[in-house]
C-alpha cells in the first residue's frame, strides 16, 4: 500500500510539472504508515473530512484513484468532494471541523451507526475553532474522531514558532508525527508567490 500511495503522488507531481494541473497542489509523502494503521479502523461507511492534502485519505477511504486524479486534474486538489464515498475535503484551516461537527450531530439524531473522522494538522489543532467544536461534541457525545496530523509546521513555519507553545495532547484524540517529503505546495521545482 506504500507503495500505491507514494507512486499515485509522484503521478500528480508528474502531471503539476508537465502543466496539465493548473491549480495549486498539496502533495502527501512521509505519512504513509500511520495513515494505513488509522485507516484500518475507519469503516466504508463512516465519514472521513479531510483538509488541503486530502489524497492518501482519499485512497485510503476507497475512493478509486482514476476519480481522484480526474478531479486533481480539474484543479480540485485541496477541495476533493465524493458525496457517494462520504469524503468531504476543504482548503480553508480549520473549514472542515464545522462539516464534520454537523455529520455527527446528524448520525447521532437518526440513531445512524457510522462515525465521523477529522483530520486537522497542527497548525489547526491550536486554533479555537478546533477547541469549540472539541468541546462540543465530546458534551453532546458525538460519534467523531479528530486526528491530529503534527509535521510540525504552520505554513512553512514551525508550529512551536507560529503559536509559541503546543497544547496538550486529549487522551481520545488520535495524534501522529511525521516529516513531510513535499513544499507546503507544489513540487518544489516552480518558484512559489
Amino acid at each position: 500500500m506504500i507503495k500505491r500511495l507514494k507512486k499515485f503522488e509522484l503521478l500528480v507531481k508528474e502531471k503539476y510539472e508537465k502543466g496539465l494541473i493548473r491549480a495549486p497542489i498539496h502533495l502527501s509523502g512521509g505519512n504513509e504508515k500511520p495513515l494505513i494503521k488509522i485507516f484500518k479502523d475507519i469503516k466504508r461507511s463512516d465519514w472521513v473530512i479531510s483538509n488541503w492534502r486530502s489524497h492518501y485519505h482519499a485512497i485510503l477511504h476507497g475512493i478509486p484513484e482514476k476519480e481522484i486524479l480526474k478531479e486533481i486534474i480539474k484543479g480540485k486538489s485541496m477541495s476533493l468532494n465524493f458525496k457517494k464515498y462520504k469524503f468531504i475535503s476543504s482548503s480553508i484551516v480549520a473549514g472542515g471541523i464545522p462539516i464534520a461537527l454537523g455529520i455527527a450531530l446528524g448520525i447521532k439524531r437518526n440513531k445512524k451507526k457510522n462515525k465521523v473522522h477529522v483530520f486537522i494538522g497542527d497548525m489547526t489543532f491550536e486554533t479555537g475553532v478546533f477547541h469549540e467544536s472539541y468541546k462540543y461534541a465530546k458534551n453532546f457525545k458525538l460519534p467523531i474522531n479528530f486526528i491530529v496530523e503534527d509535521n510540525n509546521l504552520s505554513t512553512n513555519t514551525p508550529t512551536k514558532y507560529a503559536w509559541r507553545k503546543k497544547s496538550k495532547i486529549f487522551k481520545d484524540i488520535k495524534y501522529y508525527k511525521y516529516k513531510r517529503e513535499f513544499p507546503h505546495h507544489g513540487t518544489g521545482n516552480w518558484i512559489l508567490f
